[in-house]
């Protein structure tokens, strides 16, 4: 028999670009249902709390991210996730949240984890609940969202160079871009990319310049996969 629990809760996909993958945060649960299984990290929103809050709090008890400053990274709701049977416990409303990081340390579980990692999207298996669902929405709204707008740049730190942004759009898409057109295509755009006086040295050839984001939210005309 289903419980009679009725409860709204929120779900987080937190992507971040890690040695040229994309990678997810996931959870192993310490509690039941779905006892040791890994899951999206969550929790139920609290009585003084609305889903933002929710999200936020979870995200930086997982990771330490703080998005409201916006070089830390990038959080956007994403979908709700009502199926009657997706939580044996009972009713159970999940709002899953977006979020798009810089590459972090590894991460310390929190709430009722008994381990977090960052994996390879396309290395994660079964998750628990309706999860693999939600991270595959998440991951196709990520990819989305890049051919339209500067948020690329929230993967990378607060500054990059051009390669390390070109290898965020790699990993992310899955696919290898000119680096030239790329860099015409990214430093052409008005208000995506600030340039700093700083140069990296240290390797062969022309030392490349490090960049900022800048005030730029679009990409017109957008860049495709």
């Amino acid at each position: 028999m289903r419980g009679n629990l009725f409860a709204v809760a929120v779900n987080l996909v937190v992507l971040t670009v890690r040695r040229h993958r994309l990678h997810v945060l996931l959870i192993e649960r310490g509690e039941q249902p779905f006892l040791g299984s890994w899951a999206l990290p969550g929790g139920f929103v609290l009585p003084d709390e609305d889903l933002t809050d929710t999200a936020s709090r979870r995200l930086a008890e997982e990771t330490g991210a703080d998005t409201g400053q916006a070089v830390v990274g990038y959080l956007e709701q994403l979908a709700s996730y009502a199926a009657p049977d997706r939580d044996p416990r009972g009713r159970v409303l999940s709002v899953g949240y977006l979020a798009l990081l810089p590459d972090l340390p590894d991460p310390t579980p929190g709430g009722d984890a008994v381990a977090s990692a960052w994996r390879p999207v396309d290395e994660v298996g079964e998750l628990a609940f309706d999860h693999e669902r939600i991270l595959a929405e998440g991951v196709e709204r990520a990819r989305s969202k890049l051919e339209y707008t500067t948020l690329a740049a929230s993967f990378c730190s607060a500054e990059f160079t051009v390669t390390d942004l070109r290898r965020v759009y790699e990993a992310v898409w899955r696919t290898s871009l000119d680096p030239r057109n790329f860099q015409r295509k990214v430093t052409s755009t008005e208000g995506f990319l600030v340039p700093t006086s700083t140069l990296v040295t240290g390797g062969r050839g022309r030392p490349p310049r490090l960049f900022r984001r800048g005030p730029a939210t679009a990409l017109h005309p957008p860049m495709l996969r």
